[in-house]
């Protein structure tokens, strides 16, 4: 297993000409004081999309020096072409991380044979661990829970982030696949729920704000105190959905740059949140105790 209990998908702090490697470097000393107990960079919430290959390779690079084995580091390489993934994947390792996250394809999609291959020929060429990525609200495609057990068989498939946000599709999952096969939330609304069918733990976009909370919630269920999850759970529940309010990274960036994190701007195609949208995240930022 990479991990058990809390990632933070990090944002990727920009300023008007690159990346923001000062902000970096205090972001990963921040999680690392904050419990956070993996760190995936270059994600959704990275804006990978927005980067060029050398951007990304560059960013992965800082963090696996920084972090120096602390925490495991995971890199998001994944593509909706199988070659350019598969060099993201190979130059990934290069750098030492410790994992990859591989997205499903989007926007060509694939059919089975072919959704199989892609994920295949990407773990093939390297010899880390690979998280699959489920996100079927961004890529118009569903992981089913028995291509994730197929996948499961190929040794360095060794989990799946889960953010279908189908809990029924997350129990059929775990039924399915083996035992040491980990499952991640990808939702941060239901991660008590997830861990409640054999989950290991969350990717979470929230960790970003409030990193300490959101490892304490898993420990809190992995050392048997359910009802101290429970109620961190449903406590942070408006702050997640403040969180989502608008398309992921947008209301989080936003939040850390009202917190003081001091992480840049958006790229486009994303801009600045709507002003009502904005108000509710002020708002609910201050209920949960953060000065803005």
């Amino acid at each position: 297993m990479i991990f058990k209990g809390s990632a933070v998908a990090l944002v990727t702090p920009f300023t008007e000409t690159g990346v923001d490697f000062e902000t970096l470097g205090k972001l990963v000393e921040y999680h690392i004081e904050n419990n956070t107990d993996a760190l995936l960079v270059c994600g959704t919430t990275g804006e990978a999309t927005t980067m060029s290959d050398e951007e990304q390779l560059t960013v992965i690079k800082y963090v696996v020096d920084k972090v120096n084995k602390r925490i495991p580091v995971i890199a998001g390489t994944g593509s909706n072409n199988t070659m350019h993934s598969v060099h993201l994947s190979q130059e990934a390792e290069r750098l030492g991380v410790d994992g990859l996250l591989v997205i499903t394809p989007y926007y060509n999609k694939a059919n089975q044979k072919g959704l199989k291959l892609h994920f295949e020929t990407i773990a093939k060429s390297v010899e880390l661990p690979i998280i699959l990525y489920n996100v079927p609200g961004r890529t118009s495609m569903n992981l089913k829970p028995s291509m994730v057990a197929e996948l499961a068989k190929i040794d360095n498939i060794v989990a799946v982030k889960e953010a279908s946000g189908d809990l029924a599709q997350v129990a059929e999952i775990a039924r399915l696949v083996p035992d040491d096969f980990a499952i991640y939330s990808g939702n941060d609304d239901s991660i008590l729920q997830l861990l409640s069918v054999g989950g290991s733990g969350v990717i979470s976009v929230l960790a970003n704000v409030c990193p300490q909370e959101t490892h304490d919630l898993v420990q809190k269920f992995f050392d048997g105190d359910i009802e101290g999850a429970r109620k961190l759970q449903l406590d942070m529940k408006p702050l997640i959905d403040a969180l989502f309010i608008e398309v992921n990274p947008i209301p989080v960036k936003t939040a850390m740059n009202l917190l003081g994190f001091k992480v840049g701007n958006l790229r486009l195609p994303l801009a600045e949140m709507d002003e009502k949208n904005l108000e509710v995240l002020k708002q609910e930022l201050v209920n949960r105790g953060l000065k803005l």
